[in-house]
C-alpha cells in the first residue's frame, strides 16, 4: 500500500507498508520499521527480509504493518538526516518538521489503539562517529564530544516504560545470529548506561524517536555494528529479521 509521498524539489518519493490481508480488531497488532535513518540499510533489507521470509508465518496469529523505508531519500543517497538536514528519528512528535515522520504518524493512527509492540530496525556505524555526530555538533553550534562505537548488537529500550523481559527475549535470539556489545569501561554502550546485557534506555517520546508512535506496550530500537570484523552485511539482516520475529513471538506468548 502506497501511504504518502515524500516531496524535495522536483524529486518525488513514494512511500509504501504492506499489512497482512486478514487483518482483524481483536488480533494484537505490531509495526516493524526500516529506514528511519536511511544509511542504516540492514533495517530496510531486514524489513524486506522478514517480509518474504518470515511474515507468512504469522499471518493467523497477529496483524502486522511493515514499513521497510521510512526514509527514502535519504536511503538512496546513504545518509542519516533528510533532505532539510533534519533527523527523523529525533522528529516523531505533532507538527513535525520532518515528512517523513508526519506521513508514517498519519498511516498508523487509525490503529494506533490496537499496537502491543513496535520493533523499529537501525544500526550504529562508525560513520556515526567519523560523519554525522561531528556534522550534528557543527550544525547545532557544539563542541564535538567523542564516543566509542560499540562492537555488536544493542537495544534501545523507553525509560519511561522498560520491558526487561521483552528486550531480553529480543537478545537471546539475535546472540544465535551475531554477538552481542559489551559495555565500556565506564558501563555505557554508546552514550547511556548499560540497563542488562546488549540494552540501553532512551526517554524515545521525549527525544522524538520512532518508537514512540504507536503508544505500544513491547517497544525496541535494534542496532547493528555492520563494521565489526565479526560481522557481515547478510548477518546484520539476519540478526534484524531474527530480532523481528522475537519481538512478535514475545507477543504472542503474552496475550
Amino acid at each position: 500500500m502506497r501511504y504518502g509521498d515524500v516531496s524535495y524539489a522536483d524529486e518525488h518519493y513514494a512511500l509504501v507498508a504492506v499489512r497482512n490481508q486478514a487483518w482483524r480488531p481483536e488480533r494484537p497488532a505490531v509495526l516493524i520499521t526500516g529506514g528511519v535513518h536511511g544509511y542504516e540499510t540492514s533495517g530496510v533489507h531486514g524489513a524486506l527480509r522478514f517480509l518474504e521470509m518470515q511474515a507468512h508465518r504469522y499471518q493467523e496469529k497477529v496483524n502486522f504493518l511493515v514499513v521497510p523505508c521510512v526514509s527514502p531519500w535519504a536511503y538512496e543517497r546513504i545518509q542519516r538526516w533528510n533532505h532539510d538536514a533534519v533527523d527523523p528519528n529525533r522528529s516523531f512528535r505533532d507538527n513535525s518538521p520532518a515528512q517523513e515522520c508526519a506521513a508514517l504518524m498519519h498511516l498508523i493512527a487509525p490503529w494506533r489503539s490496537q499496537f502491543v509492540a513496535h520493533i523499529d530496525l537501525h544500526e550504529t556505524t562508525d560513520s556515526d562517529e567519523s560523519e554525522f555526530r561531528p556534522a550534528l555538533a557543527a550544525r547545532d553550534g557544539k563542541a564535538f564530544a567523542p564516543c566509542v562505537i560499540p562492537d555488536g548488537f544493542y537495544l534501545v529500550d523507553d525509560t519511561d516504560n522498560p520491558q526487561p523481559e521483552f528486550q531480553r527475549a529480543i537478545i537471546e535470539s539475535v546472540r544465535r545470529v551475531t554477538h552481542i556489545a559489551q559495555p565500556d569501561a565506564q558501563g555505557l554502550i554508546l552514550d547511556a548506561p548499560a540497563a542488562a546485557q546488549g540494552v540501553i534506555r532512551y526517554a524515545v517520546r521525549t527525544l522524538g524517536l520512532c518508537t514512540g508512535i504507536t503508544g505500544a506496550r513491547y517497544t525496541s530500537t535494534t542496532e547493528v555494528y555492520p563494521d565489526s570484523p565479526s560481522a557481515s552485511a547478510e548477518k546484520c539482516i539476519e540478526a534484524q529479521v531474527a530480532a523481528a520475529c522475537a519481538a512478535i513471538d514475545f507477543v504472542c506468548k503474552r496475550t
